[in-house]
């Protein structure tokens, strides 16, 4: 970007677009089940809902309980992913081509965001083991605005870093991802290697598709010059 150009915002969703943490979100929701003497749901199911906030999750797979049964499950998984964290076992790889990706945006000028469905704990954790957090001038989780696909993270995400929503674009896998930003009246990019189909992405209006980090530099700038 030249000097004097607006800035401009890239958001990244966490979970299936940055990193690979479908086998702890799987095993924390199925412990939860058991804990609670419910047979836990197929792990296609569980990462349908994976980006909403859990008590929606809960809901989905496990309808027409009382409010205190999802309770209970919202804080068998929290207590069971927590107690992963502090064991050290929480190993969440990140994807092809992200940590490089994240590095081009920033030499580039592009200022990054995060929007996730995650625990602030947990998300910094995941940032930090990757050395990636330095990057990041705004972060915003489950426990700093509504969930998806209520648009407050990406209002939040853009107000701490002072770009408009016409120099913002949010990066995710999910239709969750595009509805948040359709929402926040931001563009989108749809990445096919995470929880939801390409169709459903598709279906859904993403304004541009990649199957690569690397693709993603090229989206950003089309979006973004077409606004």
């Amino acid at each position: 970007m030249a000097a004097g150009d607006p800035l401009r915002l890239v958001v990244f969703d966490m979970d299936g677009t940055l990193i690979d943490s479908q086998h702890h979100i799987i095993a924390s929701m199925t412990r939860a089940f058991s804990e609670n003497g419910f047979a836990a749901p197929a792990p296609a199911s569980i990462r349908t809902g994976v980006g909403l906030p859990l008590e929606t999750i809960f809901r989905s797979l496990l309808p027409e309980q009382d409010p205190e049964v999802y309770q209970r499950l919202v804080v068998a998984y929290r207590d069971d992913h927590r107690s992963k964290l502090d064991r050290g076992e929480r190993d969440e790889p990140l994807m092809p081509g992200a940590r490089e990706v994240i590095e081009r945006l920033d030499a580039a000028g592009y200022l990054i965001a995060l929007a996730t469905g995650k625990g602030t704990r947990g998300a910094r954790h995941a940032l930090e083991v990757h050395g990636l957090i330095d990057y990041f001038v705004s972060i915003q989780t489950a426990n700093t605005a509504p969930g998806k696909p209520h648009p407050g993270m990406l209002l939040q995400a853009m107000d701490e870093a002072g770009v408009e929503a016409r120099d913002t674009v949010m990066v995710g896998d999910t239709v969750y991802d595009l509805e948040t930003a359709r929402n926040a009246s931001v563009a989108s990019v749809g990445v096919t290697w995470g929880y939801h189909e390409r169709d459903a992405l598709q279906s859904y209006g993403a304004g541009a598709l990649i199957d690569h980090f690397d693709d993603l530099d090229g989206a950003v700038e089309r979006l973004l010059a077409n606004k």
